[in-house]
């Protein structure tokens, strides 16, 4: 959650209200001043010159403003064992404790800003014939102005950078969103492509079951049968693609009975045998497994049906200790033509996603579909 802002920083921001109390400060030890000395009153002067320069560029010219700010700091450090009151050490380290707070200057640069200006208290002190004591008075309230500033200053390099590392999370978070949403758009036109493609591939092979019984057989019956598979083909597609969407952010049915209905399905609508069995110990799968997998089974189906009609096709779901595999098969004792189509390419990508292999081709006479998934 973006930070609440401090009650100064709703009136205005802080580092003005710190300035403009730092400037009365300035000012009202200047009126309440009673220094003999001409030369004193020059520094004052200078080093309120320097201040109010601060000021007027602390939000332009940052470097500019820091040395002024040292300088401010300095000129009254140099004097304190001279002035006849305490004007010049509380000039001193307003400047110095402002100093300390900026975070465009290093810590190594304040520190020797401020001890430079302990060392110039102490000498000035010591040559103005002040006692040891009174010379660490003043170095010692510097000192302590000089702690209270670096404080701050740690705060706002703090929430700087809780600010910088929020802003970086909001972008990180909306680069999720759009990779996550790129994601689910690519997801969901798979699963389309894969509804549509095992639809249309069924029916059109009975429409071109259709289109030879009228040709060659005049079987008037035959194709008013096989037009009626088609119609029925048609609405199931329908359904299933109005239904893709849905059923991708629904939990999925369980593997085994995905494919039951699938061979079943197409069983009824080939008049073909389809063999179904399932071994092992069934396990939860994630979704985008279930949903390749089932992909896979329809689509090598759609190819049996397109490339060998008629011929029966045996399906396996095993599940074995570190991976799941998926076995189609055309239940035929001679190999004659094949296809794999461009469903199953697309299906291999999609298995690829979800740490799976497709592989397919003749084997023993048979055309061969295996999917394996590591889980």
């Amino acid at each position: 959650m973006p930070k609440r802002p401090s009650l100064p920083d709703t009136i205005a921001p802080t580092w003005l209200v710190v300035q403009l109390l730092g400037t009365l400060f300035v000012a009202g030890t200047l009126l309440t001043a009673r220094e003999p000395a001409a030369w004193i009153w020059a520094c004052y002067g200078v080093a309120s010159a320097c201040w109010l320069g601060f000021v007027a560029l602390a939000s332009r010219r940052p470097k500019t403003a820091a040395a002024l700010l040292a300088a401010s700091a300095t000129l009254p450090a140099a004097i304190v064992g001279w002035a006849g009151d305490s004007s010049a050490i509380i000039l001193s380290v307003i400047a110095l404790g402002r100093l300390a707070t900026l975070t465009t200057v290093s810590v190594g640069a304040i520190l020797g800003i401020g001890l430079l200006d302990i060392v110039l208290a102490v000498a000035s002190h010591l040559l103005a014939g002040h006692s040891l004591g009174e010379a660490l008075a003043d170095p010692g309230v510097m000192l302590l102005l000089v702690l209270i500033g670096l404080n701050r200053r740690q705060y706002e390099v703090q929430a700087t950078q809780a600010e910088a590392l929020l802003e970086q999370t909001r972008v990180a978070q909306a680069e999720h969103a759009r990779a996550a949403a790129l994601d689910e758009r690519t997801r969901i036109a798979r699963e389309i492509h894969d509804v549509l493609a095992h639809s249309l591939g069924a029916l059109g092979v009975q429409l071109e079951l259709a289109e030879a019984l009228l040709a060659e057989r005049s079987d008037v019956d035959g194709v008013l049968t096989s037009i009626r598979r088609s119609r029925r083909l048609a609405a199931d597609g329908l359904v299933e693609a109005r239904n893709a969407v849905t059923a991708l952010r629904r939990d999925v049915l369980p593997l085994a009975d995905a494919l039951a209905s699938a061979a079943a399905t197409h069983a009824r609508d080939h008049r073909v045998t389809v063999d179904f069995d399932a071994d092992g110990e069934p396990r939860p799968l994630p979704s985008a497994v279930v949903v390749a997998l089932v992909g896979i089974a329809r689509e090598a189906l759609t190819n049996a049906g397109k490339h060998a009609p008629g011929e029966d096709i045996r399906v396996r779901l095993s599940y074995e200790p570190g991976a799941v595999k998926l076995d189609v098969r055309n239940a035929r004792t001679e190999f004659t033509r094949t296809g794999e189509g461009f469903g199953l390419a697309g299906m291999r990508e999609r298995l690829a996603l979800a740490g799976g292999t497709l592989t397919s081709g003749p084997e023993d006479g048979h055309w061969r579909v295996l999917a394996e998934v590591r889980s």
